[in-house]
């Protein structure tokens, strides 16, 4: 299947030059209604606005703002670049590319694009997409506690992983529900009933299989990812910092969390939670809920979090009746991408967020993703788009292109393994034209990613320069 002819919606260029930055809070309007017997106040005088101030369009009308005059590369100078790209030895001799005009869809120049290659995290991509697609931007996570028996309780997991030990911050994804708020819910229900001591299981069964699949045991030492579970606080990290090591056993330390949680309200929870399956009717006396999913797609996009991407995936597979597993959740991903029109057939993913070995999936498929999730016309699918890193700024991108004439201009997301180097995004060039491009090296020289990032940077940066005619 070819790529698919579709429009590129929104740009770094385009947030940053007309929107002046990224609005990462909602601003609240409060006005008071106040009742006086005095005499009515004079009408405020307007808002001062600063001399030459502007307001830009509404971010959902910045394509308006490119220019479809604009000039695009001619294939064959921009062929030529990519051929001395794949030619660069800081790659390696397994290159694949694709660059694309966002505005018409053609593909203006590539280097071996259908050959399957090991992705890296760009496989995120995959997943953020097919969970839109599946489940929409509002959709939530669940964490509830039910009634099992007379004085007994249990923690069920419905996902969230991101919960917060103590009380929940209704501005943050990660820690967006508190254990210290569920505990309140329960409490109060407690008391009616005039208990204050119970007994504590845990049932985590919506997840299924092998909760480290095909990752290394080392990962959670690491930092890099932690069992995956059907709840946990703070990704199962056992201190701070997004690269700390893991628990081993993050759901229970998430049942042990709200034992104290309860403690701190006046319910006893006597000896230690335990694990075992609640019955599906059992009353629920505390509910809290994660952030929306699309705040989820940002976040694991922005930080590469291996751990959320795989929850986020095992919720696509319990949307399409699968197993919560690795491998139902990897089968509901791909499914779910086909139904959009994709083709998968060459794609084979062993995890959803491309940490484990063994996946691989052409360039193609990552350009066509790429035309997918940025036409205006999906609304439900944008945050896939928008929400990648942005060069010099942002998230993994952060430290990338910081004196380089791309900053701002590039949005993509970034890819790394041992001898594994990629990069996916868009790119405007000087001309206003903006481009897609997908590179994927995987069999790069000993030596780290330092020389092959710079390699796809530079490369990348040459498209944000070129007027390639």
């Amino acid at each position: 299947m070819g790529l698919m002819a579709r429009v590129v919606g929104v740009t770094v260029a385009s947030a940053l030059v007309v929107a002046g930055g990224y609005v990462w809070a909602d601003a609240h309007d409060i006005v008071p209604g106040v009742l006086t017997l005095g005499p009515e106040p004079a009408p405020p005088a307007p808002f001062p606005t600063a001399p030459g101030a502007a307001t830009g369009p509404d971010p959902a009308d910045t394509l308006s703002v490119l220019d479809p005059e604009a000039l695009a590369p001619t294939p064959a100078v921009l062929q030529q670049r990519v051929d001395a790209l794949v030619a660069d030895p800081r790659l390696g001799p397994s290159v694949g590319v694709v660059v694309a005009d966002a505005l018409t869809g053609d593909v203006l120049a590539s280097a071996d694009p259908d050959r399957p290659r090991t992705p890296a995290s760009i496989q995120k991509m995959l997943t953020a997409t097919a969970a839109l697609s599946a489940l929409g931007p509002d959709h939530v996570l669940e964490t509830t506690v039910v009634q099992t028996g007379e004085g007994k309780i249990a923690l069920v997991g419905g996902g969230d992983m991101m919960l917060a030990a103590g009380a929940g911050d209704a501005n943050a994804v990660n820690g967006h529900a508190g254990m210290a708020d569920l505990a309140a819910q329960v409490a109060k229900e407690l008391a009616l009933a005039g208990r204050t001591t119970v007994t504590l299981t845990l049932d985590d069964t919506l997840f299924t299989g092998d909760p480290m699949g095909p990752w290394s045991p080392d990962q959670p030492t690491l930092g890099y990812a932690a069992p995956v579970a059907a709840v946990a606080v703070d990704t199962g990290r056992t201190g701070p910092g997004i690269y700390a090591q893991r628990h081993a056993d993050p759901a229970m330390v998430a049942a042990q969390e709200l034992a104290r949680a309860l403690a701190a309200e006046g319910i006893t929870v006597e000896g230690e939670p335990t694990r075992a399956a609640a019955a599906a009717d059992a009353r629920v006396i505390g509910t809290v809920a994660s952030a929306p999913l699309g705040e989820i797609v940002e976040y694991l996009l922005q930080t590469s979090d291996n751990t959320i991407t795989e929850v986020v995936a095992r919720a696509v597979a319990v949307d399409a009746d699968l197993p919560a597993s690795f491998a139902g959740s990897t089968k509901a991903v791909l499914a779910e991408l086909g139904t959009l029109g994709l083709d998968v057939s060459d794609a084979v993913l062993v995890d959803a967020s491309g940490l484990g070995a063994g996946s691989s999936v052409p360039a193609s498929l990552f350009a066509e993703v790429l035309e997918l999730v940025s036409d205006p016309a999906n609304v439900e699918l944008r945050a896939a788009a928008t929400d990648l890193p942005v060069s010099g700024l942002q998230g993994t991108l952060a430290e990338r292109f910081l004196s380089s004439p791309a900053r701002g201009l590039v949005r993509a997301k970034t890819g790394s393994l041992p001898q594994v180097t990629s990069l996916a995004g868009t790119v405007v060039t000087a001309d206003g034209r903006l481009l897609t491009f997908v590179v994927m090296a995987d069999q790069t020289p000993e030596g780290g990613q330092w020389a092959p990032r710079q390699a796809i940077d530079g490369f990348v940066t040459d498209l944000a320069l070129c007027g390639c005619r």
